[in-house]
């Protein structure tokens, strides 16, 4: 892997996040520039043997340049935390999108013939008219990892409000203020619950 530039010090950093703000596009190069050791090192954790490191490297460095474009120094988070989880969020994507490709091409390969000879696959036995086949794949797969997620990171009174206000366990969805009559707590009480809950379930996908 090539080398790349060190980071910025923390006040040449400030120094130029305040000059690309104002639209310095040599700042903001600066910026790019002494941030794609980050991209690399990030791109390590992926394993992805159709691609080469350098494609990935592209791929977090479009997630890098988005960071640095949205910044916002104020919210009280360091360019390279932020930064991170954008590239995260571009390679996330790139495997996504990967995963699904090879679900399409499993679901075109050929697992026999009909009475005819003529070379039949999986798609032409599964009798979907409406469905898309691979994004049900897709959903089935995020469920599994709801779940896990769901049993890993929240509370047991935070997975009890998400269970009953989405259908998780009884399949009915349930209202706040039901939620909040059977557990004896206020709405507003419920409403923060669940928005905290979501938070972290939305973190642990992103």
């Amino acid at each position: 892997m090539k080398s790349f530039p060190k980071p910025l010090s923390t006040k040449d950093e400030a120094d130029y996040l305040i000059r690309c703000k104002a639209g310095d596009k040599e700042a903001r190069n600066k910026l790019i520039e002494h941030n794609l050791r980050l991209v690399a090192h990030i791109v390590k954790k992926y394993n992805m043997v159709d691609k080469e490191t350098d494609d990935l490297i592209s791929v977090g460095t479009i997630g890098l340049i988005k960071a640095i474009d949205t910044f916002d120094d104020e919210k009280g988070i360091r360019l390279a935390t932020y930064a991170s989880r954008c590239i995260d969020n571009e390679l996330l994507m790139l495997l996504r999108s990967n995963k699904r490709l090879n679900k399409e091409i499993y679901l075109y390969d050929p697992i026999g013939s009909d009475k005819e000879g003529n070379e039949i696959n999986l798609l032409d036995i599964i009798e979907e008219t409406d469905t898309d086949i691979v994004e049900r794949i897709v959903l089935e797969e995020d469920i599994k990892k709801l779940y896990s997620v769901i049993d890993r990171v929240l509370t047991d009174r935070e997975r009890e409000i998400i269970s009953l206000r989405y259908g998780l366990i009884q399949k009915k969805e349930v209202t706040q203020r039901e939620i909040a009559n059977k557990l004896g707590i206020s709405r507003s009480y419920v409403s923060r619950i669940e928005k905290k809950a979501l938070r972290k379930l939305r973190e642990c996908f992103e």
